[in-house]
């Protein structure tokens, strides 16, 4: 009950801030700063048992259909702690920034409400627990986007919502295939699978979770939604929303498919273009939080090369494994950091675009201190936490590459790894000079910046700051203290072995830093002051509107396209009576069973000629001779043919066995396919059009 009633704790929260709301707002304000440090108490006691080596257990059989398992041990405390202590400085800084906002009562309801979301999300132990939370979360999250209630506020939160839920939708169906196989959800049976035929199921369930965490290719939601969102609501969903994918990136990852020379290189690649995309977006931005938006992104590549290098690496993947797990704590604190002091910008100007906020910053040394550190971790300057959890999973890629006998490809990614190391540089610079070094070309408002002394920010705020940038320079300076203690909390959550002692500050790793540092000046100094930034426009934005991945492909297939096809088939069907509905219901049977053949045939290509998992050591693999490699290719096609050679397969409705047909075909009848995508395209056809009105 300990652990169930420190997730509930906010949900009863949020039902006093409704009381609260009516006509008591100071003590429904102070109340809501109360509660977030009620959570952060409760989860200071699960992170200190967690050092201590204690966990803490608990199962709710039945509940909510399949039942709700949460287990408290150093990694899910860890973050849990985390989440809780972001929640209380947001809460301290939301008096003040919501001063003059309308619908406060519903922000603070919705906050404690995805609060609650978010800590089921961490303290679950099975992948059905922690998918109800999951969707709690992104239902409630929502009412962020949308707060505004502008146009662009509402795009956004359709889009958010259109994301959320059609990635709910996909990984449901794939927790559906993957519980028929292995009769449990239970990240301990998902540990004990692996090397079973999951392929599918474990795609499925991953693409929700990417969709969260704002990965290529359905991360068109995290550029839209930060910068519409109230900053403390777009601090929480950049340095915590992001991570609870994350999370189920890692229990799908390290449970099943440690050492998978296949899934690690596929993770690899999402990874470094997720890396560089959000680092190219980055530099284009000219708005403060799109840019810290795009970052984003961009951070959340660097986590999954991490994970993509540790599958890669398998047993000894712990070098890589750390490094994203850390960078997941150091990407929540600085997000904290930089999107509060946009926070700061905002509530003052109530702009974001760097040409109307340019020398907001001058003569704010407290503000200029605070933006700095966190612009100098995401740079990965030594010395701040940015810069170990990068040397890390630098330095396991480092090691793959060494592992497989410098490749090319793999070389590769250390160079783009590098590069968008150098974009962070140059677009953090871009930020950091336009607010805190220049000056405003309108002498008069420059002065209006100038006059304000202390009065931009309160007591409560100031606290909230000092204490989130502490953090980043704790973390930081000392890496082998502070930060890998934390790390022990998960090794076991990883399933990977303790680190030795590392040497952060070594010429080899500090050799890296000043590669990116070098390259992030030149990109600078020859991108944006060169060819966006010109003295009488100011900074210019130069990103074609065309390539807009949202509006110039997902929007007219899904929102247009789609749902005009099946309504012109339903209309068709509806004016031809019963038995063209006959008909059309036996095209469709006749097609899932053709789609059924073909799948399973397609699955088997795939596993036995493209993406065998290599587990033998890649050195080895590389110096492989011709002939055996003819003889791998000659032994595949001889399973292949085997595999596709007809046989008598009973009627699906009878079989009680796994004995016929592939995965595909047992987990799950292609109908239930069909069904699920119908489902998506009808939400999108009734919902999303209401929304955008």
């Amino acid at each position: 009950m300990l652990i169930l009633s420190f997730v509930l704790l906010p949900v009863l929260g949020a039902a006093i801030v409704i009381a609260l709301g009516k006509n008591r707002w100071k003590i429904r304000n102070e109340f809501f700063r109360i509660e977030t440090f009620a959570s952060l108490a409760f989860s200071a006691f699960f992170l200190a048992n967690a050092f201590n080596g204690r966990e803490f257990t608990a199962l709710f059989e039945g509940a909510v259909g399949l039942g709700l398992s949460f287990k408290a041990d150093g990694f899910r405390s860890m973050y849990a702690f985390l989440a809780s202590f972001m929640w209380a400085m947001t809460a301290l800084m939301s008096e003040r920034y919501f001063q003059n906002y309308h619908n406060r009562t519903r922000y603070y309801f919705f906050s404690l409400m995805t609060l609650a979301g978010t800590l089921g999300v961490f303290m679950s132990d099975d992948l059905y627990t922690t998918f109800v939370f999951f969707e709690i979360m992104s239902m409630a999250s929502y009412a962020w986007v949308a707060h505004d209630e502008t146009a662009g506020a509402m795009r956004a939160a359709a889009t958010y919502l259109g994301v959320a839920v059609l990635g709910g939708m996909v990984t449901l169906m794939g927790m559906f295939m993957m519980y028929d196989r292995i009769g449990s959800l239970s990240f301990s049976a998902i540990h004990e699978a692996k090397g079973m035929n999951l392929h599918l199921a474990s795609g499925l369930i991953l693409f929700g979770f990417i969709a969260k965490a704002g990965a290529v290719p359905v991360q068109i939601w995290l550029p839209k939604a930060h910068p519409v969102a109230p900053a403390p609501a777009s601090a929480l969903l950049s340095g915590m929303l992001t991570k609870t994918g994350l999370f189920g990136v890692l229990v799908i990852s390290m449970n099943l498919y440690s050492g998978s020379y296949a899934f690690g290189c596929i993770t690899l690649a999402v990874a470094l273009v997720t890396m560089l995309l959000g680092a190219v977006l980055g530099v284009f931005s000219t708005n403060l939080k799109r840019t810290l938006a795009c970052s984003s992104m961009s951070q959340i590549g660097y986590i999954l090369t991490g994970v993509g290098a540790s599958v890669l690496l398998g047993e000894h993947g712990s070098l890589p494994a750390a490094g994203a797990v850390m960078h997941m704590v150091n990407h929540s604190v600085l997000k904290l950091v930089l999107f509060m002091s946009a926070g700061v910008v905002y509530m003052n100007l109530h702009r974001l675009e760097l040409n109307d906020i340019r020398g907001f910053g001058r003569k704010k040394p407290f503000l200029n201190l605070v933006f700095l550190l966190g612009a100098l971790g995401l740079m990965g300057i030594p010395g701040t936490s940015g810069y170990a959890s990068k040397t890390l999973i630098h330095e396991g890629l480092v090691e793959w590459v060494v592992h497989t006998d410098n490749r090319f490809i793999f070389r590769f990614s250390e160079w783009v790894f590098l590069f968008a190391a150098g974009l962070t540089t140059a677009y953090m610079l871009k930020l950091y000079i336009a607010i805190f070094i220049q000056k405003n070309p309108d002498e008069k408002r420059q002065a209006d910046f100038d006059g304000m002394g202390k009065k931009y920010l309160d007591v409560r705020g100031r606290i909230a700051l000092a204490l989130s940038a502490v953090l980043i320079v704790l973390l930081g300076v000392l890496p082998n203290g502070v930060f890998m203690k934390a790390y022990t909390l998960s090794e076991h959550f990883l399933h990977q072995h303790a680190l030795h002692e590392i040497h952060f500050f070594s010429w080899v790793n500090l050799k890296g830093g000043l590669i990116t540092l070098v390259i992030g000046t030149l990109a600078y100094f020859f991108v944006v002051r060169t060819w966006m930034y010109k003295r009488n426009e100011g900074y210019i934005n130069r990103w074609p509107e065309w390539l807009d991945l949202e509006n110039g492909v997902y929007r007219p297939l899904l929102v247009t396209a789609i749902p005009s096809l099946l309504g012109a088939v339903a209309h068709v069907m509806s004016g031809l009576g019963e038995w063209a509905a006959k008909a059309f219901m036996n095209i469709i049977t006749f097609t899932s069973r053709v789609m059924d053949e073909f799948t399973d045939h397609i699955v088997v290509i795939v596993k036995e000629l493209a993406f065998v998992d290599r587990e033998q050591d890649a050195k080895h693999d590389a110096h492989s001779g011709y002939l055996k490699r003819v003889r791998a290719f000659v032994d595949g096609a001889h399973r292949l043919k085997k595999r596709m050679t007809p046989h008598v397969k009973p009627d699906p409705r009878e079989v009680t066995s796994l004995e016929y047909g592939s995965a595909i075909t047992n987990a799950v009848s292609f109908g239930l396919i069909l069904a699920a995508v119908g489902i998506v395209f009808a939400f999108f056809y009734v919902l999303l059009p209401m929304l955008m009105k």
